[in-house]
């Protein structure tokens, strides 16, 4: 454990105008609040705040987050007060603590939503001071290094996951690769660890039957560079193994063995500039072979996190094939130091703000769409574990994209509207679907409507979180919007039917009785068909008599009607004799959801809840009728209809139609509309029992390779 004033001449080493004061006073103030509490080692609990101010030591931070260190567990486990905390040590600090403080422990598996809930809380809280998240990293490092002393194993194990998918990614997204390293390593130990002993036994031998082969390689590799016909640049050249993680990781991600990966080691040269890591580059390229495609420029296009440097793939001295990795001193401190490398403190300014960096601002524009905590955490999850693809605006804008990225993710990355307005895309010039995946230094150029939203479709191959979250919040909006619009249509026809007149004030009085939040939701809840407008109509009024009409709906949603003259099967919520039509726009089947829509002179036509022919019917509240379908279905055949995308090859047609019959189905109209050199788009026809079986029939024909996607058709 650090004693006091090896703490200060830490600090004072790097940050000579450090307060020596306000750290000693917080140390011992640490002490004194977590008295004679313990951890699960045995040790004095004091010890880990003192270990997690050492940690952020290393990373040369200032005096504020050396004392948030200190301090940063008081609030939840001692008796002190976060006013307390202010007067002692000021405001700065008791901001920092209370954003560490307000992230309580997150729980992974056993309650998924408190995690979400509190990983949010946490973007929130480094978006505003991203100095939170080095305290937190810090914290996180010594509760690894102590994991072993925790009892429980399954414990044990939810911490290193969440180590493992939230806090190691964190750390590499701001450029924190030993902190990342570390905790890689640490739940890796915890997780896996019978491969751990693995990997780190073959690097133990392979170390052993090496002897001093690094030595020899560093030494040709710097005599290389600067010796005649060299680059003439001084150079330092440094070699390291590769995490027994990382190694790991490739073997699972390729399918590979051990004995067959072949860049264990990597060797690092730093070179006093720019140019010189280009100059260093070509004479390492002119005395060895390269290894096809294994050369990156991290320094024309840096990583997200700020990362730069030269990366390149040889088959070096000895015959040894080896990574090489090339950046200036400037890049390598950032390297070793991530965001700490750019402490405004250096410049005069204490100002931490997150939203400096781009990820950050997109996490935060994903918290904005996203429908609740597991939501986010599920698209944030997409963002940080990716790897990265980078793309060219016809301007020659860098865009930084996950692997496996389409169009749709380029155009949300490059603006939330240019997302919504989407229609098409041209990919090195040359029109491209919007599913095609992009491609390392593809040039995209994206194509837009002001009539174009969201597609749902879209969502079956859009990879990035922030396109996910506003495609789904943009349906999730357009289905609330359109089942309140119904719900308030079926009101005002059932209050009109009994002789008053709607109102939201008098909504306002039974939201609690529907457990309703707002009057919008109580629509919303009549329009999904949970409630009747009848239902509500005695609600506000308990006393009313219902007409006839009113008291024939209300019963016909609880009790069976005889079946309609033409129809062949049971519609609930019918009056008796009226002529019954299925629309062709949507096709309803038993087990869909419906409404009726009365014309004079043809009855009564159902459509499903969600068919687009329903908006013109919006403003004719007193032609609608709540329906329902009958218990009696006898199996009779009706028409589902679908829109497949297929491969454009042989036998295509021939395994689709198939498909169709052996699940039962009928194709009764096919119709080619869209056709390309690949794909071929259909409206296809088919009789099925009821929605399940057309579910079916779908279910198997998108698990065939020559379809390529298959949804129902609503219009």
């Amino acid at each position: 454990m650090l004693r006091q004033f090896e703490l200060v001449e830490r600090v004072k080493s790097y940050d000579p105008s450090a307060d020596e004061d306000a750290i000693n006073r917080a140390y011992v103030y640490a002490m004194v609040m977590h008295g004679a509490q313990k951890r699960a080692s045995g040790d004095p609990y004091f010890s880990h705040p003192i270990e997690v101010a050492g940690i952020l030591t290393r990373f040369k931070l200032d005096t504020a987050s050396i004392i948030t260190g200190l301090l940063h567990d008081t609030i939840e486990d001692t008796p002190a007060t976060l006013e307390e905390i202010e007067i002692l040590f000021g405001g700065e600090v008791a901001r920092l603590v209370d954003g560490v403080t307000k992230l309580t422990r997150i729980q992974l598996q056993s309650d998924h939503t408190k995690q979400a809930e509190n990983f949010r809380k946490l973007v929130l809280a480094m978006s505003e001071d991203i100095r939170v998240l080095l305290v937190k990293l810090a914290d996180r490092v010594h509760n690894m290094r102590t994991l072993e002393y925790v009892r429980n194993p399954d414990k044990r194990k939810r911490i290193a996951l969440e180590t493992m998918e939230i806090y190691a990614p964190l750390a590499e997204r701001i450029g924190m690769h030993e902190i990342r390293n570390e905790l890689e390593d640490l739940a890796f130990t915890e997780l896996y660890p019978e491969a751990r002993d693995s990997v780190v036994t073959r690097l133990r031998f392979l170390r052993e039957q090496g002897g001093d082969l690094v030595a020899r390689v560093i030494e040709q590799l710097r005599a290389t560079i600067e010796g005649t016909g060299g680059s003439g640049v001084q150079a330092v050249v440094s070699g390291r193994e590769k995490t027994a993680y990382s190694i790991w990781r490739k073997m699972q991600r390729k399918s590979v063995g051990f004995e067959q990966l072949s860049d264990i080691m990597a060797f690092r040269v730093i070179v006093p500039s720019v140019e010189d890591c280009y100059r260093a580059l070509g004479a390492i390229h002119g005395a060895y072979p390269m290894v096809p495609g294994r050369f990156k420029d991290y320094i024309s296009t840096p990583k997200p996190n700020g990362y730069r440097s030269l990366h390149t793939g040889i088959i070096g001295p000895e015959r040894h094939r080896i990574e090489v990795q090339i950046r200036s001193q400037e890049m390598h401190e950032v390297d070793e130091l991530g965001v700490a490398a750019h402490w405004k403190y250096k410049q005069g300014s204490r100002n931490m703000d997150g939203r400096q960096y781009r990820w950050i601002r997109e996490l935060l524009e994903i918290l904005e769409h996203a429908a609740g905590p597991e939501d986010f955490l599920e698209h944030t999850k997409l963002e940080m574990f990716q790897d990265q693809v980078f793309c060219f605006t016809p301007k020659g804008d860098l865009i930084a994209l996950p692997n496996r990225a389409t169009p749709v993710d380029f155009a949300y990355a490059v603006h939330t509207a240019v997302g919504d307005m989407c229609v098409g895309c041209k990919i090195n010039g040359r029109m491209m679907p919007l599913r095609s995946e992009l491609q390392n230094g593809d040039q995209v150029e994206i194509i837009t409507s002001k009539a174009q939203t969201p597609s749902p479709e879209w969502e079956r191959f859009v990879v990035s979180g922030k396109a996910r979250a506003r495609i789904r919040r943009y349906v999730r909006t357009q289905t609330r919007a359109q089942y309140m619009g119904l719900g308030r249509a079926i009101l005002q026809r059932a209050f009109r039917q009994e002789g008053y007149e709607f109102t939201e004030k008098g909504l306002e009085g039974v939201l609690k009785k529907f457990k309703a939040a707002s009057v919008d939701d109580l629509c919303g809840s009549v329009g999904q068909g949970n409630l009747t407008g009848h239902e509500v109509v005695a609600a506000v009024y308990p006393g009313i008599k219902m007409t006839r009409l009113g008291k024939i709906v209300s019963i016909a949603t609880h009790r069976n009607k005889p079946k309609p003259k033409d129809t062949s099967v049971t519609i609930k919520g019918l009056i008796a004799g009226m002529a019954v039509h299925f629309a062709g726009c949507c096709h309803p089947l038993p087990g869909d959801r419906i409404v009726g829509i009365v014309t004079t002179g043809k009855g009564v036509t159902i459509h499903t809840i969600d068919c687009d022919a329903l908006e013109q019917f919006a403003d004719q509240s007193d032609r609608w009728l709540d329906l329902s379908w009958g218990e009696d279905l006898d199996g009779t055949a009706h028409i589902g209809r679908i829109t497949v995308v297929v491969t454009n090859e042989p036998g295509t047609l021939g395994s689709l139609s198939t498909v169709i019959a052996k699940n039962q189905g009928n194709i009764t109209n096919l119709k080619i509309t869209n056709r390309t050199a690949d794909f071929f788009d259909m409206l296809i026809d088919v009789e099925v029992r009821d929605v399940r079986h057309l579910t079916n029939i779908i279910a198997a024909l998108r698990a065939n390779v020559a379809i390529s996607s298959v949804e129902r058709a609503h219009s």
